[in-house]
């Protein structure tokens, strides 16, 4: 999990019981001596989450981090990783498709647009208190506004990518269109 080389100085049985610690967070507490190739897809997302709690960071990126696992064990992750936040005071960037993953983690979205080109597309502040309760944060009578707004921004980016595509695609037409002409002048 990388707690030998953060946590140099501890004794191995601090560095196991940290693991041990952190591994039954996430579900999986008789997962200690198991290798990745041994475990699911979900299992190692998990196992990368403790990881990412168990180096205790400053700021954590996290990137799609719950989007292998099953809807209730997604959930209950949120909830660990918020009250981990909030107590080691960490600072945290997460990247997710989820809009309502994104409503109730987050105390700022920031929406991107889309493409290789993409930059920051409407930024959104969230009302809800901490620490959250999910049924709180769904009960808000925001919630479902700035919802609301986050789809229509996502449809929005859709729609603009479509008719890019459209324009694109009827620009290349029109190009072959043009050079079928000037070959059926030659002859």
């Amino acid at each position: 999990m990388g707690v030998n080389q953060v946590y140099r100085n501890a004794t191995k049985r601090d560095r196991v019981d940290l693991a041990s610690y952190y591994l039954n967070l996430v579900g999986l507490g008789g997962s200690l001596n198991k290798r990745a190739k041994d475990l699911s897809q979900g299992m190692q997302q998990r196992v990368g989450i403790a990881r990412a709690f168990a180096l205790k960071p400053k700021m954590l990126l996290l990137d799609e981090p719950f989007g292998m696992l099953d809807s209730l064990t997604r959930m209950e992750l949120q909830e660990i990783l918020l009250e981990i936040l909030i107590r080691d005071k960490v600072t945290t960037v997460m990247v997710t498709h989820d809009v309502d993953e994104a409503l109730f983690m987050s105390d700022r979205v920031v929406m991107m647009t889309n493409g290789p080109r993409a930059r920051v597309g409407a930024i959104f502040s969230l009302p809800f208190d901490r620490p959250r309760v999910r049924a709180d944060v769904l009960d808000h009578p925001e919630y479902y506004e700035y919802r609301r707004k986050m789809i229509q921004f996502l449809e929005e980016q859709d729609h603009r990518k479509l008719k890019a595509d459209a324009d694109a695609l009827e620009a290349a037409k029109q190009q072959t269109e043009s050079e079928e002409s000037q070959v059926a002048e030659v002859v």
